[in-house]
């Protein structure tokens, strides 16, 4: 792989490149201009908050598990004066003999991928490849802005 273009498969110039660019951008504008400027953990915080957003919105299809979950999440943490509350998982063991068709490799994928949890395993490795190439898009956004910004 070259570094002008680190992803074979995906174009640079493609439509949801550049949303996925432009959903940033004005995330981070709107970081940059809130008056009081926050500590350097919510500071960064924000930052990824606003490229996992750029990067749901951007998603080529709003039929995605993945993006709807994502932004279901952030959304959940953006509430203001919303009372924190500890929940306490509760774990479900079920048998292995009850899915034997399926790997354990599934079962990490599926606490990987937002709203992957209830996704039969067809479904579940489509959206992980999709989500796996809005990440790659991501990591490529960033290197960009980063050396436009260090030049």
């Amino acid at each position: 792989m070259n570094r002008k273009n680190p992803l074979p498969n995906s174009n640079p110039n493609s439509p949801n490149s550049s949303m996925q660019a432009l959903h940033f951008l004005q995330a981070l504008a709107r970081i940059a201009r809130a008056a009081p400027k926050p500590a350097h953990s919510a500071r960064t915080r924000q930052i990824r908050h606003a490229a996992y957003a750029s990067m749901a919105h951007s998603s080529r299809s709003s039929r995605r598990t993945w993006s709807r979950a994502l932004l279901h999440r952030l959304r959940q943490r953006q509430r203001p004066g919303r009372l924190l509350t500890v929940r306490r998982r509760v774990r479900i063991v079920t048998p292995i003999m009850s899915r034997p068709e399926e790997p354990a490799r599934a079962e990490t994928l599926r606490q990987l991928v937002p709203g992957g949890r209830g996704m039969e395993y067809c479904n579940l490795l489509e959206e992980t490849a999709d989500y796996v190439q809005c990440l790659r898009a991501q990591v490529q956004l960033m290197q960009t802005l980063l050396d436009a910004f260090s030049s």
